[in-house]
């Protein structure tokens, strides 16, 4: 079977070579007569698993030993709540916003500390990154949020931003959900990064968090216990049930990446010389084109997810129509921003991005 290519931003496509691992482990996994999701979560069986998933992401994220990787669950919404219950102490927290997604994080954490926006771009609709220079950074914060790629608004940092020599101490937190594993993590500048599976590493229902040790232990009484990360870490995530499935598909997934090949360079960094090459193509074509139009500054352009327009948007229908007969699927953008968007995840193959840009350019052609 020829499978569409699917665009869809989260949950998003896994890498066939996992579906099909998964499907034939489906009922018995490694001869123990059980399938993972009838595993205990305390057995030998699925500790293996875990633990393996455990090591794979610290060595292809080149994870510090001085940082905890944690399996939890609540997804980005969740997190967006669990973060500011572990390093708010109930004080000042500097919020970076440059999208729709840390309009969110804003609004969530103001339930549990006083947030004070540092940096905002939404005089200019979400379309530039603001300069980290000119951030207008708390003396007594405790922590700095960023969400590193908008997956609405398209944008992402592709840099992160050095806090200390900014004048902050405080330790810098990333929403990575949606670029995580597509490329390296300079994790000198990050204090704690989480994100959600499904867009990158497996399904939804499974969310990763890494942080830094000295950042354990300073919950706010209200946290519940399953989401209090020293708590979870002492556990090594099994306090409560971890998402059994979705760590397992995450763990084929980093299997999967570390099997990755790019220019002589293996796994994360293959997959971003991949994903520069799948956005530089698609980017370069709508800036070509006159039909199609991408908003969103050159500079912070997300390799990840790409929206665009139709200058006449009477055509939406039509095209939208066209890319699914075509097989290209879910390119209907969000329904707060409108338009196209195109996610292209580490599991979308440079030729679905070939093939998005081939219907394109035809669709464009029969409406002039």
């Amino acid at each position: 079977m020829n499978r569409p290519y699917n665009f869809s931003a989260g949950p998003a496509a896994i890498p066939e070579e996992v579906l099909r691992e998964a499907a034939s482990e489906m009922l018995d996994w490694h001869g123990s007569g059980m399938g993972v999701m009838e595993m205990s979560h305390r057995g030998k069986e699925f500790i293996s698993i875990y633990e393996r998933a455990e090591a794979d992401l610290r060595e292809l994220l080149a994870v510090p030993a001085n940082y905890r990787i944690l399996f939890m669950q609540g997804g980005g919404l969740g997190e967006n709540a669990i973060v500011p219950l572990n390093l708010s102490r109930g004080g000042r927290i500097d919020v970076v916003v440059t999208g729709s997604w840390s309009q969110k994080s804003q609004k969530e954490a103001r339930k549990y500390g006083n947030v004070h926006i540092a940096a905002s771009n939404e005089a200019d609709g979400h379309t530039t990154l603001p300069a980290p220079s000119g951030w207008q950074l708390s003396a007594d914060a405790s922590y700095v949020h960023a969400c590193t790629n908008e997956t609405i608004n398209g944008i992402e940092f592709h840099e992160l931003p050095d806090l200390k020599r900014l004048g902050s101490n405080a330790p810098l937190a990333i929403d990575f959900s949606s670029h995580v594993a597509s490329r390296p993590v300079d994790w000198s500048r990050v204090g704690l990064a989480f994100g959600g599976a499904q867009k990158n590493l497996g399904p939804a229902g499974l969310t990763l968090v890494v942080v830094r040790d000295d950042l354990l232990g300073h919950a706010l009484p209200a946290c519940p216990s399953a989401f209090d990360y020293r708590i979870v870490a002492e556990h090594d995530s099994m306090y409560n049930t971890p998402p059994t499935w979705g760590i397992y598909i995450a763990g084929l997934t980093f299997q999967w990446l570390k099997r990755q090949t790019e220019n002589g360079l293996t796994g994360v960094a293959a997959m971003e010389q991949s994903n520069i090459a799948k956005a530089k193509l698609l980017y370069d074509f709508i800036d070509g084109s006159q039909l199609y139009v991408n908003k969103v500054a050159q500079d912070c352009r997300s390799r990840m997810n790409v929206p665009f327009f139709l200058r006449d948007e009477s055509r939406n229908d039509a095209f939208l129509a066209g890319a699914k007969a075509t097989g290209l699927l879910q390119l209907k953008g969000h329904k707060s921003v409108g338009g196209m968007r195109a996610s292209i995840y580490n599991a979308m193959p440079l030729a679905g991005v070939q093939a998005l840009v081939g219907y394109m350019r035809e669709f464009e052609r029969t409406q002039a």
